[in-house]
């Protein structure tokens, strides 16, 4: 019978032989199809039995204060022997911890074919540090993507995550609870290659800590038409990744070079440029630097937004269609 959670030999196992633990949470995203389901071993224990791809346990105890083996296992193994990869670690007591399996096991077929690894993050957390936030520790798990930026869109709030390249974690970002839209752009940040729908707010999330991870592959062409791209969240509750969904690109994006705002900094009135397009079809939000929204609605006639009534300080200026982001610009409130 498959399991997908530590069993219950392993916690019996650290609860009565060691005074120290530490709290960790195992996460599997190695989308090679040769791993498509691995056997996890603390030392010569079986752990984790037929752990699924985009799949996580909840945070358990382990042994903290000595060394302890994680070794990685084809899922039909038969004994600590077919360990692919073994990993010493010594745990800190009562340290929280998130451990990634990224790479690949197959010597052929991918392309590029980094090997089977697992990344540990320290300082992890279970919630929120506040909890009006929810708190996002980002991973680049994904084997055929560069290094990326993560760009917030939809209330403004720009980039959040800079220049993350394979295996990296992003340390906690500490979001108020809202929708947000994220795009994956190159790392000069001018390419958008994906965009994704964040609905924390939506979702309920308030206090929660999450972890999310590149996944999958940018080309599945050349990795054995392999699982797509994706951002993937963990909880701390383990169980299956839920995926983000993705928004398509629009394809009546405004050129950015042909958008302008007028004055900046401004003090009672903010004109809008936007080279001979009909700005009526589309609405404005205004975003302080937290990403809260301070001001949303249509487009005057005259292509103008009332801005008199903002505090002194940097805004975002957001044009939409419909839920969709056109263009997003900077300004300063004098």
């Amino acid at each position: 019978m498959k399991k997908v959670l530590l069993i219950f030999a392993i916690v019996l196992f650290t609860g009565n032989s060691f005074a120290q633990t530490a709290r960790v949470q195992v996460i599997h995203n190695s989308a090679d199809a040769a791993a498509a389901e691995v056997d996890v071993y603390i030392n010569s224990d079986l752990a984790l039995d037929d752990f699924a791809f985009r799949t996580a346990t909840p945070f358990l105890d382990l042994p903290a204060g000595v060394e302890i083996n994680i070794g990685i296992a084809p899922g039909n193994s038969t004994g600590v022997g077919d360990v692919l990869l073994t990993i010493p670690v010594t745990l800190t007591a009562n340290e929280k911890y998130i451990v990634v399996a990224d790479g690949i096991v197959s010597s052929t077929g991918y392309s590029p074919a980094p090997p089977l690894s697992l990344q540990v993050f320290p300082m992890a957390r279970e919630m929120a540090s506040d909890p009006a936030n929810v708190d996002v520790l980002v991973h680049h798990g994904s084997t055929d993507a560069p290094t990326v930026d993560v760009v917030e869109t939809g209330l403004g709030a720009g980039t959040v995550v800079d220049n993350i390249s394979y295996t990296e974690f992003q340390g906690y970002l500490e979001l108020p609870t809202a929708d947000y839209v994220l795009d994956i752009t190159d790392e000069t940040g001018t390419v958008t290659v994906a965009r994704y729908q964040a609905p924390l707010a939506t979702l309920g999330l308030d206090g929660a800590a999450l972890t999310v991870l590149a996944s999958g592959f940018l080309d599945p062409s050349q990795n054995s038409n392999g699982p797509a791209f994706g951002l993937y969240v963990a909880s701390p509750a383990g169980g299956a990744l839920l995926a983000l969904p993705s928004v398509p690109l629009s394809v009546n994006e405004f050129d950015s070079t042909q958008f302008a705002i007028f004055p900046n900094p401004a003090t009672e009135r903010i004109n809008i440029n936007a080279a001979r397009i009909d700005l009526s079809q589309y609405s404005v939000t205004i975003t302080d630097m937290l990403g809260r929204v301070v001001s949303s609605g249509a487009i005057n006639i005259d292509n103008t937004i009332d801005v008199n009534y903002l505090s002194e300080g940097v805004y975002n200026l957001t044009i939409l269609d419909g839920n969709s982001v056109v263009v997003s610009k900077k300004f300063v409130k004098n």
